[in-house]
């Protein structure tokens, strides 16, 4: 109700520069605490303390300030189509593009500050009042920001609501609530489709960020062992848990002993260590309930026949967390369970491919399509491929797609529309077509 009332009721929606002011107010309170707020980073998350410097905090509080230069400076506010004569009557026409509303915002607790600022920074920049619901697991987080929020800007009341609470079925009382006007979630597939669900009886817009099965493609050309310590650094990074991180690692049918045994030194020298160690990448998992899901992932693969290089199970450093190690899974293929489900742990599967096409064929064989890597000492090549991979985002030995001014998303069952970049902005817009008569 609060968030209806300050849409429908107050000036935010129509006055831009308020809209920058408040968001770069917020990105800088949030710089002013920033020691205090990494640190409840890695308590409440477990996050490795050198990610809070990076994606986890530091890299999505400045994305803030590009969100405030959109809000000032988007140039697709109202355009200019010109003067056509359709059906004999000369007219001049615009199109208005204009905030959609109340933004129902559901946000998962692997990287809370970065997710929730990729929802509400482009929702607040683009004029809609928003109703975060953080997850039940990571709800620190999100109160530090709405306290920050109150406190230190200029926000209206009823802007910016943030609601915590371990009751996940609160996820779908607000996707069904026919104030909402648009549905941005971030989470697991069979969650979106409960939010499509509730969405669905008014017909509210749903954007969704769901899971990805990665894969990481070496091809022959490469420089086969130090794609395999990245592709095995990649995984282990805060405990396997994230959407994009990739997953599968396709390795020449010739290479694979070469790509083993260097992805599995670099994961046992990446074992699970205390997260608030800056020498730590690899952390705890967030709950025993993860730990123990993944635990069963790890059973599957030897029930159907894998075996592991490295890893396989609990930390033995440590008799309390949920902590699990780098795990590098051999002798499967793609229709293996490990190949086919989001483990979300630091549980790399190796696959085999015999070429090109091949290692296409295998990456499109999932359900997801969400990122992946190429590695090849042939740009044009590695393009190629890229071309026939049909996932949202892609990184070309080793360059990095994340960034506040890149869209982010994914093909198949990974989602629905596009987060970050002016693509990720005007999801939270309605477009509206004038015609006047000349």
């Amino acid at each position: 109700g609060a968030a209806r009332r300050a849409f429908d009721e107050t000036g935010w929606a129509t006055d831009p520069a308020l809209r920058a002011r408040c968001l770069r107010q917020l990105r800088d309170a949030l710089r002013d605490e920033g020691e205090q707020l990494r640190a409840l980073t890695t308590a409440e998350v477990g996050a490795p303390a050198f990610l809070t410097a990076g994606p986890q905090f530091d890299i999505p509080v400045e994305d803030l300030g590009f969100y405030a230069e959109l809000a000032e400076h988007y140039d697709g506010w109202k355009v200019d189509l010109g003067e056509k004569v359709s059906v004999g009557i000369p007219t001049h026409r615009q199109v208005w593009r204009e905030p959609a509303g109340v933004v129902g915002a559901i946000t998962p607790w692997n990287f809370p500050h970065q997710i929730n600022f990729a929802k509400v920074g482009p929702a607040l920049a683009a004029g809609c009042t928003v109703v975060l619901k953080a997850a039940p697991d990571t709800p620190w987080c999100a109160s530090a920001v709405a306290r920050i929020a109150a406190e230190r800007t200029d926000l209206p009341a009823g802007v910016l609501n943030v609601v915590t609470s371990s009751d996940h079925a609160l996820g779908a009382q607000l996707s069904g609530d026919p104030r909402v006007d648009l549905v941005s979630f971030t989470g697991s597939t069979n969650t979106g489709r409960a939010v499509m669900r509730s969405a669905a009886d008014n017909i509210t817009r749903v954007f969704l960020e769901l899971g990805g099965k990665s894969a990481f493609v070496i091809l022959d050309d490469a420089a086969i062992a130090a794609a395999a310590s990245m592709a095995g650094f990649m995984a282990s990074t805060h405990a396997g848990q994230g959407c994009a991180i990739t997953t599968r690692l396709l390795v020449p049918e010739d290479h694979l002993d070469e790509v083993v045994e260097a992805a599995a030194a670099t994961m046992a020298a990446l074992a699970a260590g205390d997260p608030t160690d800056p020498g730590t990448v690899c952390g705890p998992v967030i709950s025993s309930r993860q730990r123990d899901r993944i635990e069963g992932y790890l059973q599957s693969a030897i029930d159907e026949g894998g075996s592991f290089a490295v890893g396989g199970g609990r930390s033995p450093k440590f008799d309390r967390g949920y902590y699990i190690d780098p795990t590098l899974v051999v002798g499967l293929d793609n229709s293996a369970t490990v190949a086919r489900e989001e483990v979300f742990g630091p549980v790399l599967t190796v696959l085999t491919h015999g070429g090109d096409d091949d290692a296409v064929r295998i990456a499109n064989d999932s359900p997801f399509g969400l990122s992946g890597a190429i590695f090849s000492s042939d740009e044009d090549r590695a393009l190629s491929v890229a071309s026939r991979i049909r996932t949202g985002t892609l990184g070309i030995n080793g360059g990095v797609w994340y960034s506040a001014d890149v869209p982010f998303g994914g093909y198949k069952q990974s989602g629905i529309g596009r987060e970050m970049g002016v693509a990720g902005f005007e999801e939270y817009l309605e477009t509206k077509s004038i015609a006047i008569a000349r």
